[in-house]
């Protein structure tokens, strides 16, 4: 089980930092990423860390604004959101994958969190 926070409504160029507390699985076995679905549009990759915390990846449209990272010791995956923009508005989702080594479709994770709704004002 996979729960997201940390979502909220600020204005164009705020921080924000998404929590994912995970359950019921070990952790540290998986790899972690996270996901966003804006209104009328699919759930796009956002970015991916392993389960040892290394090997980050981010889509383009956020690299070297957005950070994820994870404290296997404490179950917890994050997304430290820098700089938003209102296009970053979307429900943000936690998801956790055991093995394969694509990364980048929702088909392959196997755990999803519930989505923390990110609002960025203009």
């Amino acid at each position: 089980q996979l729960q997201a926070s940390g979502g909220g409504l600020v204005q164009t160029g705020d921080s924000l930092r998404l929590s994912c507390q995970a359950s019921g699985f070990i952790f540290s076995f998986y790899g972690m990423g996270w996901f966003r679905q804006a209104p009328g549009k699919e759930r796009e990759f956002v970015a991916f860390i392993s389960g040892s915390g290394t090997m980050p990846f981010y889509a383009n449209s956020v690299k070297g604004r957005f950070t994820i990272s994870r404290d296997n010791d404490k179950n917890t995956g994050y997304l430290q959101m820098n700089s938003l923009k209102p296009e970053d508005t979307a429900v943000y989702y936690c998801t956790a994958k055991a093995s394969g080594s694509s990364i980048y479709y929702p088909t392959d994770y196997l755990y999803w969190g519930q989505g923390t709704l990110v609002t960025v004002s203009s």
